[in-house]
């Protein structure tokens, strides 16, 4: 892969760009696929693997966010001679959402897929997400149902607006309506409020208009942010029930769950305020506030008693 000169919003000090060169018009891509890496572990090679084996015509941007692990560097080395990849490194974790928008503004797929560095995503899946965008000139963004290993649907792939009461609903388990819809997920396609942020593809056109991720977010909320929005402009959220998606939850957050918690946490209280006719309410926001951040110190002792037991376990796993 050569070096390339960055472009003139990226300081050197914040990232440098290898890219392989290609005589390919970047106007001929369907897709940029954008995955965002920190200490994402082996998960990632499969990831990128899965992508890659894809014949369409596409581009995949690695953002790595100042991960140790070696593993995107390594990717880069094995698909040396792919002129598909291009490899962003930060040296230092700028957030979920900045790390997007890094890699999105030197995209030149027409559509963009944000994929979670543990999801692996198969050709049909692409070409079924591609067509189903392309056949609804109202649909802003499409998410898909993303699975477990043994392919159970996680409940965040359809969902509502985190409202107060929803939340209030989810959090105690009372009746009424909860922020993850608790019925089967249909294998059609459905409109949702919003859809997990694991996989969405969506219109480069309309990321632009939106003004990418809101980057106060650093990590979570960020995506039921963008789903709103896309909302708010007037065109449909929807999930392709029918494309199932393998999605390993998270191996670069359970050796540092306290830090994943403080910003999920932030994500909540800013998603709040931004969307929730509730935080009008001065009283009531600071009740929510209070109850947000002792949510997240009660959750603690908890995380901390856990991480040892995880580090056990995938050190046993890696010595067999």
């Amino acid at each position: 892969m050569s070096r390339t000169v960055l472009p003139g919003h990226v300081s050197a000090h914040t990232c440098r760009v290898a890219t392989p060169v290609s005589h390919r018009s970047p106007f001929a891509l369907a897709l940029s696929v954008i995955v965002v890496s920190a200490d994402s572990g082996p998960t990632l090679r499969e990831c990128v693997r899965s992508v890659l084996a894809s014949t369409l015509p596409l581009e995949l941007i690695l953002v790595d966010n100042d991960s140790h692990d070696g593993v995107p560097e390594a990717i880069e080395r094995a698909h040396a001679h792919d002129t598909r990849l291009k490899a962003i490194y930060n040296y230092r974790n700028l957030g979920f959402g900045p790390a997007v928008n890094l890699a999105a503004r030197q995209a030149h797929g027409q559509a963009l897929m944000i994929l979670n560095p543990d999801c692996l995503l198969q050709q049909d899946d692409l070409q079924r997400l591609l067509a189903l965008l392309s056949g609804q000139p109202k649909a802003g963004l499409i998410g898909a149902v993303v699975c477990d290993a043994d392919g159970r649907p996680d409940p965040a792939s359809w969902r509502r607006d985190p409202l107060l009461q929803r939340s209030l609903n989810s959090l105690l388990g009372r009746s009424g309506e909860k922020v993850n819809i608790e019925r089967e997920i249909p294998a059609e396609v459905v409109e949702a409020e919003a859809v997990s942020g694991a996989v969405m593809l969506m219109p480069r056109a309309m990321f632009q208009r939106l003004g990418g991720f809101d980057e106060d977010y650093f990590l979570h909320c960020e995506d039921l942010d963008l789903c709103r929005r896309v909302r708010d402009l007037g065109y449909h959220v929807l999930l392709a029930g029918d494309v199932r998606v393998q999605h390993g939850k998270g191996s670069s957050s359970r050796h540092r769950p306290v830090f994943v918690s403080r910003h999920k946490h932030r994500g909540m209280w800013r998603w709040f305020r931004k969307h929730d006719p509730a935080a009008r309410n001065p009283l009531t926001a600071g009740v929510v506030w209070l109850g947000i951040w002792t949510h997240f110190l009660l959750q603690i002792p908890g995380q901390l008693w856990r991480l040892p037991r995880k580090r056990g376990a995938q050190h046993a796993t890696g010595s067999e």
